[in-house]
This record gives C-alpha cells, structure tokens and sequence, in this order.
C-alpha cells in the first residue's frame, strides 16, 4: 500500500531519519531542498544534545512532527575493523510507526535504493511500499513530489533541479564560510535548512508561488 499525507499549516515539520555518512550528503543536501521546496520544515536528531535522555528526546521531537522519512537504502555492513550493520535507520522507523500506531496523525514513509530488497532486509513492513530513489539526488526529488498531496500550483522536477543546482552553490559556500566538515550535526544542519529556505523564499518563489 503507498500512503501519501500532507501537512496541516499548522505542523509542517518533517523528521529525517538518514545515514550520517559523508557519502549521502548529495542524497540529504536533495532531502532537504524537495521538502523546503514545499514549505515543509525539515527536523533531525543531531538537534537533540546529546545525554542520557538522548532516547526520550528522540521520541519526543519525532512525536512532534507531523511526518518522517526513513532511508533504509545502506543496509550494508560499516567500514572498519568492526563491521557491523547500521540499525539506527530500522529503529527510529520502529519508533515512528509505533507513535502512528497511536496517533494516526503521523505519516510515515520509507526510502529504498533498489526494489524489493525491503521485502528482505525488513519483511514486517511488507505491504508498504518504499519509494525508490536509485541512490540518486534526482530521484529522492521525484520521491518527494510523490509522497504529499498538494494543492497546485506546486513545483514540478525542472523547479527542483534548477533549486538544487542553487543549493549545491550554498553547500560550497556554507562549508568555505564555517569552516563546516558536514552537515550532519546541529550547526551544520540548521545552516542548510535556514538557506534552502531562504532560496526558496526568495530567488525561486516565482516558480511556483
């Protein structure tokens, strides 16, 4: 079954649950430029300090939102002398479907790299289907305008891409101007988040607005 949701003007914050892996940053850096492109707020735990409590934090900010995403796509063992494989992704998705479970409210979607591995990796989920973005940045754009329903206008691929051409221009400036290794903690998170915003409320609001 593919389940769609749109966000409510009153709660618009979408929880990204992702590899933190330098080698996903085009595919996150895409992330966030379709959901600011709808005027969806993106929201990650890197914004939780951490603490004991890390867990509780992380519940509650995903409680918080009105949808989540889930990138299941590396289900490959990690680099270095122990290699063991990622199970953040698989139990934050847990967490998200247990508080949809009891509050309907919350919309929760999957990502996948290649079709029907899911069904293999993680077969309780077998009747949701996962939207498919090849490992690619143009296709987690495509994924995206799939997954929330939108009263038109909206924008269409060309929009996107031309945003993200834009947006790959902020991430060379933003890591030359902070000094910035990745994006993939709060500092970092929060300055992407705030320029694609920027962006799609300035120089490409015309497209669609």
């Amino acid at each position: 079954m593919r389940r769609k949701g749109a966000a409510s003007d009153g709660d618009r914050d979408v929880f990204l649950n992702v590899p933190f892996d330098s080698t996903y940053e085009p595919m996150y850096v895409a992330l966030i430029t379709g959901l600011c492109a709808l005027g969806l707020t993106p929201r990650s735990v890197v914004e939780t300090p951490p603490g004991t409590d890390r867990l509780r934090r992380l519940v509650s900010l995903i409680r918080s939102c009105a949808c989540s995403i889930h990138d299941l796509s590396q289900v490959g063992l990690s680099d270095g002398p122990t290699r063991v494989p990622r199970f953040n992704m698989p139990f934050e998705l847990g967490v998200a479907v247990a508080i949809a479970q009891a509050r309907p409210s919350h919309h929760w979607f999957m990502f996948e790299a290649e079709r029907f591995r899911l069904q293999k990796s993680l077969s309780d989920v077998n009747g949701y289907d996962p939207f498919i973005h090849d490992g690619k940045p143009d296709g987690v754009l495509k994924a995206i305008k799939g997954m929330f329903h939108w009263p038109e206008p909206r924008p269409n691929i060309k929009d996107l891409r031309a945003l993200l051409l834009d947006v790959k221009l902020l991430v060379r400036t933003l890591k030359r101007e902070h000094a910035l290794g990745s994006f993939f903690d709060k500092t970092g998170f929060g300055l992407l988040v705030l320029g694609v915003q920027k962006l799609v409320s300035g120089k490409h609001r015309p497209l669609w607005r």
